[in-house]
């Protein structure tokens, strides 16, 4: 007999059932650098669905600067930063990211989930309430199940009901809201200008995560805050390093004295090891080239515009974005599936978004832009993202591209 685990283990069947179908979209294995082009199974595929929005993660400079840090510090620092971790390196990222971002103090942590885990964790206790959109990011809801406070979720992008919400909250108690800066999956962005004068009529904190703003939207890549001009009224700013800066690794930045506080609460800062040296320097060097080769980021928004233009002639449901990160609507999870399989097959990585993750009538693949992607590529993608949309009878029948 099956122990009460086991059996719940065993009732789960859906990984099952997509591989025997063929059509299973999880754990493709890669055999080469992330790139425009990746080798699956010994062959090339388009890749567009990387996170590195600005193509950094194949750049010369960066791998050098690894190279050496690997050389200098080792492997890996064998402690957490509370302890034996903190290294010369870690202290230079943290300053340099609180200056790009216009902030007093930074913190690095191992990964950019880890930073939203001991941010929403530790800041507030069991009289206080932490406000999300309801699209915000995983690392977001787990970090705030592992705090006492009280969770309040408001509809996608909603400021009618942010307010009501806050609305109805006692006027001492501490507020956080906390919102992705542009949606990981839809692609929009935050209405930031808006949450914060709600925030200031509430008296609420404001937290803004630019995982997927950061090297995207602002002056030189700073940010979500930095693109609405409105550093100074965003009071916490978290990130990942594993997006535009091409490495590992996450940040959060702030006013001095939350930061130091942070230093001393968050334990997933305080109980897990430091980030790697060679990490770290990636994303010094990543940030430098940021700061001082704007040609990538303005590239990445030309290849943004032309992926647009190309996707909208073809007829696809792109939604709401307003970022590199295009969702092409499918609207069925097994027909998701699908669709990414027959891609592959023609040569072409995207990556499925099917429920729970967004309910199954608004599945979609998550189609993302590189710096580094030529126009010829993305004619490319589309003209098979067209065919085997009509292939599973999805989208009808347009004019070619040109």
């Amino acid at each position: 007999m099956k122990k009460p685990l086991q059996a719940r283990i065993a009732s789960f069947s859906a990984a099952k059932e997509a591989r025997q179908k063929g059509i299973y979209p999880y754990f493709r294995p890669i055999e080469s650098a992330q790139d425009t082009e990746v080798i699956i199974n010994g062959k090339k595929v388009l890749m567009f669905g990387s996170n590195s929005y600005l193509g950094l993660t194949n750049h010369p400079y960066i791998k050098e600067s690894a190279q050496k840090a690997l050389k200098k510090y080792g492997s890996g620092c064998a402690g957490s930063r509370f302890l034996n971790g903190t290294l010369d390196l870690h202290l230079e990222l943290e300053n340099k990211i609180a200056v790009f971002t216009g902030k007093e103090a930074a913190l690095i942590f191992s990964t950019g989930f880890q930073v939203n885990l001991g941010v929403m964790s530790s800041l507030t206790s069991r009289n206080d309430y932490l406000i999300l959109d309801e699209y915000d990011h995983a690392s977001i809801y787990d970090g705030t199940r592992l705090s006492f406070s009280r969770i309040i979720k408001y509809a996608h992008n909603d400021m009618a009901d942010l307010q009501r919400r806050l609305n109805s909250l006692p006027e001492e108690s501490v507020k956080i809201i906390a919102v992705d800066g542009i949606f990981s999956m839809e692609g929009d962005i935050a209405k930031l200008p808006e949450i914060v004068t709600i925030a200031e009529k509430f008296g609420a904190t404001i937290m803004v995560d630019d995982a997927h703003s950061l090297g995207v939207i602002g002056t030189m890549g700073a940010g979500t805050a930095s693109h609405f001009n409105l550093v100074n009224q965003v009071d916490i700013i978290t990130g990942t390093f594993s997006k535009s800066l091409a490495s590992l690794g996450g940040f959060v930045a702030s006013d001095s004295e939350t930061i130091d506080y942070l230093k001393h609460h968050a334990r997933s800062l305080i109980f897990s090891a430091s980030m790697t040296p060679a990490s770290t320097a990636s994303a010094l060097a990543a940030l430098e080239i940021m700061e001082t080769e704007p040609e990538h980021m303005q590239q990445l928004w030309s290849n943004t515009r032309y992926a647009m233009h190309l996707l909208k002639e073809e007829g696809f449901d792109t939604g709401h974005t307003e970022s590199p990160i295009i969702p092409i609507y499918v609207r069925d999870n097994e027909k998701t599936f699908i669709i990414t399989s027959l891609l592959q097959q023609e040569g072409v990585f995207v990556n499925p978004v099917v429920s729970p993750a967004v309910p199954s009538d608004s599945s979609l693949l998550r189609f993302s832009l590189m710096a580094t992607h030529t126009f010829s590529q993305i004619e490319e993608a589309v003209t098979k993202l067209s065919k085997v949309f009509k292939q599973v009878g999805i989208v009808e029948a347009k004019e070619p591209i040109k």
